[in-house]
């Protein structure tokens, strides 16, 4: 963990209630396929997959922010039984404040995933009492702010690392 103590850290993981990830970059590797009428494909990582499924294990719920439209996303949620998807999120800052609300969450119970500079604001939103991380190939002002650095790219087990992380931190 950087920016905050390890002690820091671990009291935070334990207050997590919800793991929330950007798509493209962090769920995904970046990569778009196009099918024969056109439509965009996207590949996904199990291990990710098996990380949010971990992470409902012990009580997390996880959930995915995206500013696009995407059906094959909505397909793997579906996969997942994820209770949080917002697709076409042009203000992420805005759907995390509608999640406290109608959840009844705090900043300090929400960990965040993201790559891009569009994740900029609820990394620092979160910085002060959440857990915020980035995938090992994100964009340089992400990864520098980021609580962790995870070891995996995006698309390739970066959420898995990061919620392994978080198991980790609370046991």
């Amino acid at each position: 963990m950087q920016h905050i103590s390890f002690e820091e850290a671990t009291r935070r993981a334990r207050r997590i209630r919800l793991v929330l990830s950007d798509n493209d970059g962090v769920l995904t590797d970046t990569g778009v396929y196009y099918g024969p009428d056109g439509e965009s494909v996207k590949r996904y990582s199990i291990r990710d997959g098996m990380g949010m499924e971990r992470l409902g294990i012990i009580g997390i719920e996880s959930g995915i922010i995206t500013g696009e439209r995407s059906p094959s996303l909505k397909r793997r949620a579906e996969k997942l039984k994820l209770k949080h998807l917002y697709l076409e999120a042009r203000d992420k800052i805005a759907v995390v404040e509608r999640i406290r609300r109608e959840h009844h969450i705090g900043l300090d119970e929400i960990a965040y995933i993201g790559d891009d500079v569009n994740d900029l604001g609820i990394m620092d939103i979160l910085a002060e009492s959440g857990l915020t991380a980035a995938p090992a190939d994100a964009m340089p002002q992400i990864a520098a702010i980021a609580h962790y650095n995870c070891a995996w790219r995006g698309g390739n087990g970066a959420f898995r690392d990061f919620a392994e992380a978080i198991i980790t931190l609370r046991t």
